[in-house]
């Protein structure tokens, strides 16, 4: 038998509250042994002790119950959001806050490409951070591409992964410069597209660059790459929630040959999209994805299913109910009918199916939430674990009827900082922009939450959701809700063991405790002992994950 490995630590926070404490944590065969000192762990037989995080502070592996494989394939195209941001490589690359930003980047790209034919294709674009944009009420449109070139392809996409902006060339060449029947498409006064593409539907017109978007978002490199920003960022688990066309056997053996191997620095939990793969039989989509289960491997897991209800709210798609939109915005858009919703929901959750469903809007939420109670009516589940995702509007009454219903939520916590300031004066107002992303009303009312960063809208990074959830403080300074301000502690287990339990795993993962995987998080500091303010300051060293050391 292999010698147990002994990882000493400054400290172990476990989240495990019959040992919340320790110094160091045992590994045999990728699993826990045991948690203790050195001393106390020495004693179980023959052994060797590893210093690699000796000065660090261990806590479990950060687990991501909301992130899309687009958090890696992004990076095949040049970032163009408001913030500097970090790529999988380690270089930041710097944000545009103007048009003149935006349109000087795009200059400097398009005499870059050789081919004259090749759309232009850059990402996070995002117009509430553009003060002539935001500020006006104008739109990003063609006529400001045009500037760019009216010869090129060009294809902007927005940093809700809701909305993209493009040239006439592109609106030209693809057939719709005159107008299209596809909900989602703006229009001047004389009934021409501005071209500003809401939703899927509408994105899908553009389908060159579109397609050239999609090749490279989802393909190996993109696996690869989110591969390297787990491991930058303390992540052990990832998901990638509904983005990958999981009917598609070459993307299968793909997700299998490179993530399932001891060198890859997280597990990844990929969820099926049955409306995005055109699968138009609830019943057969339930099937496909039991059968598709069995191809799960310790490290790479399938079977569960995302839906998406709505849009964004900061682009104005959510489904948000009365009063609705302060600035009198008509009210966003269903991306799934609700009768087939229901019918979908329905056939998954008599297969066993675990459903994840995107609900940005109250509005999307409450559909959740009738849709489920129906259901359970019919076919009762005492432990479902289905889940709102994002819940970003969800009324105190909503999270009651949720945790009645056994229902778990994920916040999308990040919006605080990178939107908090528009919610406020743009999209919901003061009042409900306060109780946006509401942790703590979540935990009163006794319902199980995570958090997240559904990179690549956000950075991955659960430093920084917890910073979010724990502070509150949006890009102005404002702290936005101070009472629904969640402790550092509750924090790290919406992180960690919440967010496990989310994806049926907390039997596995998401605390350090005996028997579990040892998939660990070295950080510089203590989260729970910093001040809340310098959270996000804290340095990740590196992470273990199955007993294999990954540095930052």
């Amino acid at each position: 038998m292999a010698p147990i490995t002994i990882f000493p630590a400054r400290s172990v926070r476990t989240v495990d509250p019959g040992f919340p404490s320790a110094s160091a944590v045992a590994v045999l065969d990728g699993r826990i042994v045991g948690v203790g000192s050195v001393d106390d762990l020495a004693g179980r037989g023959e052994h060797v002790v590893d210093d690699t995080f000796a000065d660090a502070v261990l806590v479990p592996g950060f687990v991501e119950a909301h992130s899309h494989v687009f958090a890696g394939g992004m990076w095949a195209f040049e970032h163009v959001g408001a913030f500097d941001r970090m790529g999988p490589d380690g270089v930041i690359r710097p944000g545009c806050t103007t048009v003149a930003d935006l349109l000087d980047r795009l200059r400097v790209l398009d005499a870059g490409i050789d081919d004259p034919s090749a759309p232009l294709v850059v990402w996070g674009f995002d117009p509430l951070h553009v003060p002539e944009l935001r500020d006006t009420g104008e739109r990003l449109g063609a006529r400001h591409l045009d500037a760019v070139s009216e010869h090129r392809e060009i294809f902007v996409f927005h940093a809700s992964g809701h909305l993209a902006t493009v040239n006439t060339a592109l609106m030209r060449a693809e057939g719709f410069a005159d107008g299209s029947d596809v909900p989602g498409v703006p229009v001047d006064a004389d009934g021409r597209p501005l071209g500003e593409l809401q939703e899927p539907a509408a994105m899908s017109l553009a389908r060159r660059a579109f397609r050239h978007l999609w090749e490279h978002v989802t393909g190996p490199d993109a696996i690869v790459r989110l591969g390297q920003l787990a491991a930058r960022s303390g992540t052990t688990t990832l998901t990638d929630l509904g983005t990958t066309r999981l009917t598609d056997d070459a993307t299968i053996e793909s997700w299998l040959s490179l993530a399932d191997e001891p060198g890859y620095p997280a597990r990844v939990s990929l969820f099926h999209n049955p409306v995005f793969a055109g699968q138009g039989d609830p019943e057969a989509a339930a099937a496909f994805v039991t059968d598709l289960a069995a191809r799960s491997t310790a490290r790479v897991r399938f079977g569960h299913v995302k839906l998406v209800l709505d849009g964004s709210i900061q682009g104005f798609t959510a489904r948000v109910g009365f009063p609705g939109y302060v600035g009198g915005q008509p009210n966003g858009l269903w991306l799934l009918p609700p009768e087939q919703f229901h019918d979908i929901f329905a056939a998954m959750h008599r297969a066993g199916v675990l459903v994840h469903v995107h609900c940005n809007g109250d509005e999307a939420t409450q559909l959740f939430i009738d849709t489920l109670e129906s259901i359970l009516r019919d076919h009762p589940h005492p432990d479902h674990r289905h889940t709102v995702q994002h819940c970003q509007l969800t009324t105190p009454a909503q999270y009651r009827r949720l945790a009645a219903l056994g229902a778990d939520v994920n916040i999308f916590s990040n919006h605080l900082w990178f939107w908090g300031d528009q919610h406020r004066d743009l999209t919901v107002g003061r009042d409900r922009a306060s109780r946006m992303d509401a942790c703590a009303t979540a935990a009163r009312e006794g319902i199980r939450f995570s958090i997240h960063s559904d990179a690549s809208i956000t950075p991955l990074g659960h430093l920084h959701t917890m910073w979010c959830a724990v502070n509150r403080v949006t890009v102005s300074g404002d702290v936005l809700g101070p009472d629904e301000r969640i402790s550092a502690e509750l924090a790290l287990r919406a992180a960690t063991i919440d967010a496990a339990h989310q994806l049926r795993m907390d039997h596995e993962i998401g605390s350090i405790e005996a028997g579990k995987r040892a998939d660990l998080t070295a950080l510089d500091a203590d989260p729970c002992a910093v001040d809340p303010l310098a959270i996000r300051e804290i340095g990740v060293v590196g992470t273990v994950v199955g007993g294999t050391v990954h540095r930052a």
